[in-house]
């Protein structure tokens, strides 16, 4: 994999323009951060959730921290993007009682309504903002953090406007009703028992149909597919104030010390990190 990658990171604010050619395996993933995602040219289904959208030019996607997402490549064709991570607690503070700054991110289901289709005038607007956030993001100058939060308040107000006034939603690619309900299944299930050998029972279908038949609509394994899951549940317990003990047990993960290990290595902290920092969040 061959990737030209323009990184700006600033204080709690990333910007990356990515260009990657040769495709390699993006696995099912979340952040810490919230994510602005605007893709430019590639041949890139991309998994929301359970949803699926054939991207195109112009497409703005936005992820809040519980929702695993991942692109798959259908050509070797250069896959190029915006990407803007960000602190939700940095851009909290300049939300007011008539302005959620967040919305766009927080009210709305989860893994819904991700996905907005830009206008040709809503593209050049859009790329407006970037530009500016790309020429003081991670500067030492003076006021260049300052302005960095500025111009990201301004997209951010754009983008919740654009939301808002959308006129219908993007139309999804279809998944096989087999896998759907698979994936409705995992779901309602993420604290029992998900074993190759359990879904082989449930579906009655052999476990080697099952991971290449789930391999080739969603381009994940079933295992990432459920590890991905479980810590994005285990997140919102520990931010609603779950012990890690509790977290680990209603997340499916038999093995307190595994839960442990996979938290961190899915999120770069430990859940009682994790929590501890929500706690500091919430106590302001």
């Amino acid at each position: 994999m061959w990737k030209a990658n323009f990184e700006q990171p600033g204080d709690g604010i990333t910007y990356k323009r990515h260009v990657t050619v040769e495709q390699g395996s993006f696995e099912f993933h979340l952040h810490n951060e919230y994510e602005i995602y605007f893709f430019i040219r590639g041949d890139v289904h991309y998994f929301v959730e359970n949803s699926i959208y054939a991207l195109q030019y112009g497409d703005l996607l936005l992820f809040n921290s519980y929702e695993i997402h991942r692109a798959t490549f259908l050509s070797d064709k250069p896959y190029e993007r915006v990407v803007i991570h960000f602190s939700p607690e940095l851009m909290d503070s300049l939300s007011t009682q008539t302005t959620d700054i967040l919305r766009c991110f927080r009210r709305r289901p989860k893994g819904e309504k991700n996905l907005l289709r830009l206008s040709e005038h809503q593209i050049v607007q859009f790329l407006s903002h970037t530009d500016k956030i790309s020429q003081v993001c991670g500067k030492s100058g003076y006021g260049a953090d300052v302005l960095t939060k500025t111009y990201l308040a301004e997209l951010l107000v754009y983008i919740n406007i654009l939301f808002e006034n959308r006129e219908s939603g993007v139309e999804k690619e279809t998944i096989s009703a087999k896998i759907q309900e698979m994936l409705e299944y995992i779901d309602n299930n993420i604290q029992g028992n998900l074993s190759l050998e359990s879904l082989e029972q449930r579906f009655l279908t052999n476990r080697y149909t099952l991971s290449r038949d789930f391999k080739k609509e969603t381009g994940s394994t079933i295992y990432s597919h459920i590890i991905a899951k479980r810590i994005s549940c285990a997140k919102q317990l520990l931010e609603e104030g779950q012990s890690v003990m509790d977290a680990c047990a209603q997340t499916g993960f038999n093995d307190y010390t595994n839960f442990i290990r996979t938290f961190k290595k899915v999120t770069g902290m430990t859940p009682h990190q994790y929590r501890k920092v929500q706690e500091k969040r919430k106590n302001g």
